[in-house]
């Protein structure tokens, strides 16, 4: 698989041979969606809490007598049928959200996302990317001139200047290759690969 190698100013200089495995594996539609649907499911904090009819505050006392009033029988004011009364089925902050993916299947939908990624034109890989300073006026500008606007780097290395600089950018996202998910890939319409984050997804991920 041939991928688009550009410089630093977004013009296309070479081209990279890639791995077939990772960049051009067919489309799963389900493969991906069960990756990313666990993805996000799993990090869930799982906090979220409500009443039960036990636990809200009530008066124990019957609204009124059993029989002649030609109402519904009703027992006390925290039944779930009544404003203001208790849930049914309460969710617990106990609650478990994770889902089991394995990991040949995660790389398997990984591969798949970078491979339409790649076959859309909405993958490209620099030779390298760094700024001078961390400023977000530079980065801004260094993207503008390449014509991306909201777009995923994905680098082979921690770089502090890129990082800090990309923080105030609501539509950039900086990530090592070790930090990639299939959330950011498929969220963002661009992808910035350095060309050394290449050789360890081909390294991680095959």
């Amino acid at each position: 698989m041939e991928l688009k190698l550009l410089n630093e100013q977004g013009q296309p200089s070479a081209t990279l041979q890639a791995s077939d495995s990772l960049f051009g594996r067919d489309y799963n539609e389900a493969l991906i969606h069960q990756v990313v649907v666990a993805y996000m499911a799993n990090a869930r904090s799982g906090n979220r809490a409500q009443k039960g009819r036990d636990e809200v505050a009530h008066t124990t006392h019957k609204p009124w007598r059993q029989k002649g009033t030609g109402r519904a029988r009703s027992g006390m004011g925290s039944s779930p049928i009544w404003r203001g009364g208790g849930r049914a089925f309460p969710n617990k902050p106990d609650e478990n959200f994770s889902q089991k993916v394995n990991r040949k299947m995660y790389r398997a939908g990984v591969a798949a996302i970078l491979s339409q990624l790649a076959r859309d034109g909405r993958l490209s890989v620099v030779e390298g990317f760094s700024l001078e300073a961390p400023k977000t006026k530079l980065l801004a500008q260094k993207l503008k001139g390449m014509g991306l606007e909201s777009v995923l780097v994905i680098t082979d290395s921690f770089d502090e200047n890129l990082y800090l600089s990309s923080r105030n950018l609501p539509n950039v996202l900086v990530l090592e290759v070790s930090e990639a998910d299939p959330v950011s890939l498929v969220r963002f319409p661009n992808v910035l690969v350095t060309k050394g984050a290449v050789a360890k997804m081909e390294e991680m991920w095959q």
